[in-house]
């Protein structure tokens, strides 16, 4: 597949602080469309299924037509949400067993749905070239707050290798910001996934990015 260079995630756990979190983040998620987002994560940690589906489903009303909508962790929210694939980590459903779950599904909608694979470090960038996925995403390349016990920082070197190790489309993610996404575009990451840069100003932030990125 061919990714967007600018790969946006909606982590629930920065809005939950605000007054009504669910409609704040589906506000964040409309600006980010409207900076030209078309692709969007939805993270949700917290394990309140019924809360993220119905997040979920509306994140795909506002999508539809306009952006690919990835669920993290979660191939029933996915398919309940109607969503276009999965995200999945190291300690989630495995990616086989995810593509048995989602093809027929996709089957139905004549296309198949997409899964993406997150990796820490050489050797499972390497084990996961072989897996039934459609992107690969590595990191911390950078220093990151949006973990609470981030896995050791990889750096662009650790891109580098990377891209060296597979022929799937890889995602650098890990304390991206407009200031260092064309290092990390250059040091061979096809997209490059923002989470805490887009918070403050969405719509100009993600216009930046996409300016940056070419």
């Amino acid at each position: 597949m061919r990714l967007p260079r600018i790969y946006p995630i909606l982590d629930f756990s920065c809005f939950t602080t605000r007054s009504e979190p669910l409609r704040q983040a589906l506000r964040f998620a409309e600006e980010l469309l409207e900076g030209g987002a078309t692709i969007l994560q939805y993270r949700d940690k917290s394990g309140d299924a019924a809360r993220m589906l119905s997040l979920a489903r509306e994140l795909r009303r506002v999508t539809q037509g306009k952006a690919m909508l990835m669920i993290n962790d979660r191939a029933d929210i996915c398919l309940a949400a109607q969503a276009d694939g999965v995200h999945l980590g190291q300690h989630d459903l495995s990616p086989g067993a995810a593509r048995k779950i989602l093809s027929e599904e996709g089957n139905k909608r004549s296309r198949p749905l997409i899964v993406g694979f997150s990796t820490h470090n050489l050797e499972q960038v390497s084990e996961a070239d072989a897996m039934p996925i459609d992107y690969i995403a590595v990191g911390p390349v950078f220093a990151t707050v949006s973990k609470a016990n981030p896995d050791p920082v990889i750096g662009l070197e650790g891109v580098r290798k990377a891209k060296a190790a597979t022929q799937k489309p890889l995602v650098a993610i890990g304390g991206i910001t407009r200031k260092n996404c064309l290092q990390a575009r250059d040091a061979g990451a096809d997209a490059v996934a923002v989470i805490a840069d887009l918070l403050e100003s969405p719509v100009k932030a993600l216009e930046e990015f996409i300016r940056v990125l070419g």
